[in-house]
C-alpha cells in the first residue's frame, strides 16, 4: 500500500483510513494539524489513490493488509480514525488485532444499512449501468469535485491531490468495493461489532449529512463508554467542511480520554 508519513515518528502513531473509493490525501486538511502532536500514518487501501488493485475488498481482508503494514511499521498501538466506510476497515482491524488498537475514531460512519439516505443524482448517474461506466470513464475534475460537493452541507476546497487520487480508480473497482463494505456492514452493524472490542469509542457525524442519517448516530451510545459528538452544519465529509474542530476532536480524544489498554 501506497503511505505517507506526516508529524515526528517518535509522536504517538495515529492510522487515518479512508472511506470507498477515496485516498489518504482526503485526510490532508486535518492530517496537517494532527502532525503537531501525533506521527500520522496515511494509507491508499488496495485499488484507490495510488495503491494496486486487489483480488478481493472484502473488509476483514483489507483490515488484515493494514494490520500487516502496522506490524512492519512497528508501533505498538495506533488510534485508528476512520472516514465514512473507512471506519468499517477500522472496525475490522480493532475486531482482529486489537492487541495493535488504542482507541477507535469513526467519523461519518454509517451505522446500519437502514440508516443509508438516497443517494445525490450526479452519484446515481456514475454508478448505474448501462451507462454509468461510460460517464465514470470520462469524468472530468469538475464533475469528480461536484460528486464530492453533493455530499457536503457547506462550499468546500477539495485538494488537488484527493481529485487527482479518485481518478485513478476504475469503475469495477469502485462497483466492488461500495459491494464489499456494504456485505460487512449488512452482516452485523457497526455498533454491534464495537461493543465488544473494549476500546475507547470517539463517534463525529455531521448534522446535516446528506449520505447517512445524522440521527443514526446515536446508534452508536449502544457502545460502552461511546462518545458521540455532532457538528453542526457540517454534512458527510468533515475532514474538508470542518477540518480545525474536527481535529480538536480527535486530538482530544486521542491525548486525553484514550488510555492504553
Amino acid at each position: 500500500m501506497h503511505v505517507v508519513h506526516d508529524g515526528p515518528k517518535q509522536a504517538p502513531p495515529l492510522l487515518p483510513i479512508h472511506g470507498s473509493g477515496a485516498s489518504g490525501a482526503s485526510w490532508g486538511p486535518v492530517a496537517r494539524i494532527l502532525a503537531a502532536r501525533h506521527h500520522v500514518i496515511r494509507v491508499d487501501l488496495p485499488g484507490c489513490g495510488q495503491s494496486p488493485p486487489a483480488a478481493s475488498y472484502a473488509v476483514p481482508g483489507q483490515a488484515a493488509r493494514v494490520a500487516a503494514l502496522l506490524d512492519d511499521l512497528g508501533p505498538a498501538q495506533v488510534t485508528v480514525a476512520g472516514h465514512s466506510s473507512g471506519g468499517y476497515v477500522a472496525t475490522a482491524l480493532a475486531e482482529q488485532r486489537p492487541d495493535l488498537v488504542r482507541s477507535l475514531a469513526l467519523i461519518s460512519t454509517g451505522p446500519s444499512l437502514d440508516a443509508l439516505l438516497p443517494q445525490p443524482w450526479v452519484i446515481r448517474a456514475l454508478l448505474a449501468p448501462p451507462f454509468g461506466p461510460l460517464l465514470w470513464a470520462r469524468r472530468s475534475d469538475a464533475v469528480i469535485r461536484k460528486g464530492i460537493r453533493a455530499t457536503t452541507a457547506r462550499p468546500v476546497d477539495v485538494p488537488d491531490d484527493a481529485v487527482a487520487d479518485l481518478k485513478n480508480i476504475g469503475y469495477r473497482t469502485f462497483r466492488r468495493i461500495l459491494r464489499d463494505y456494504s456485505a460487512y456492514v449488512a452482516e452485523r452493524s457497526v455498533p454491534e461489532r464495537l461493543a465488544g472490542v473494549g476500546r475507547p469509542v470517539l463517534v463525529v457525524f455531521g448534522a446535516a449529512d446528506p449520505r447517512w442519517d445524522p440521527r443514526s448516530a446515536h446508534q452508536y451510545e449502544a457502545v460502552p463508554g461511546a462518545r458521540v459528538e455532532l457538528l453542526p452544519g457540517v454534512g458527510h465529509i468533515p475532514l474538508f467542511e470542518a477540518p480545525e474542530p474536527t481535529s480538536e476532536l480527535l486530538l482530544h480524544f486521542a491525548t486525553a480520554d484514550a488510555a492504553p489498554a
